[in-house]
C-alpha cells in the first residue's frame, strides 16, 4: 500500500482541533466537521451519529461517531457550547464527509459559550505540520 502524494485539504480560514475536527466562526456560531485529512484515514464513510439539537457539548469531550468500512471513529467537540443544528443530509448521505468534507460534509453547529474558546485550536499551518509529522 503506497501513501497518497496528493496533498490534503486545509484551509486556511478555519481552525483545527488535534482530534482532527475543523471550526469555522461566525460570531459565536461554530460550524465544526472533519478534515479532509481524518476522511481519507478513515476510507469510505457509511454511518454517522451527531448530537442532538440542544445537547452540551465540552471542548474535547466525545459527542458523536463516524463510522467507515474500515473503522469506527469518536467526534469530539472542539469548542464549549450549545449544539445549534446538525447536518440532517448526512443521515441519509454519509458520503459527504468524503466527497466534501468542508462543505457539504459539515457535522453541526454550536453556539459558543465563551469568546475565546477557540484558542486552544490550530490555524492551517501547524495543523498541516500535525498531519505531516
Amino acid at each position: 500500500m503506497g501513501g497518497s502524494v496528493m496533498a490534503m485539504l486545509v484551509p486556511n480560514d478555519l481552525r483545527y482541533s488535534t482530534d482532527h475536527e475543523w471550526v469555522r466562526m461566525v460570531d459565536n456560531i461554530a460550524r465544526v466537521g472533519i478534515t479532509d485529512y481524518a476522511q481519507d484515514a478513515l476510507g469510505d464513510v457509511v454511518f454517522v451519529q451527531l448530537p442532538a439539537v440542544g445537547d452540551t457539548v465540552g471542548a474535547g469531550d466525545g459527542c458523536g461517531e463516524v463510522e467507515s468500512t474500515k473503522s469506527v471513529s469518536d467526534v469530539y467537540a472542539p469548542v464549549d457550547g450549545v449544539v445549534t443544528l446538525v447536518n440532517e443530509a448526512l443521515a441519509s448521505q454519509p458520503e459527504l464527509i468524503n466527497e466534501d468534507p468542508y462543505g457539504a460534509g459539515w457535522l453541526y453547529e454550536v453556539a459558543v459559550s465563551a469568546a475565546g474558546s477557540d484558542d486552544g485550536l490550530m490555524d492551517a499551518a501547524a495543523y498541516s505540520a500535525l498531519t505531516e509529522a
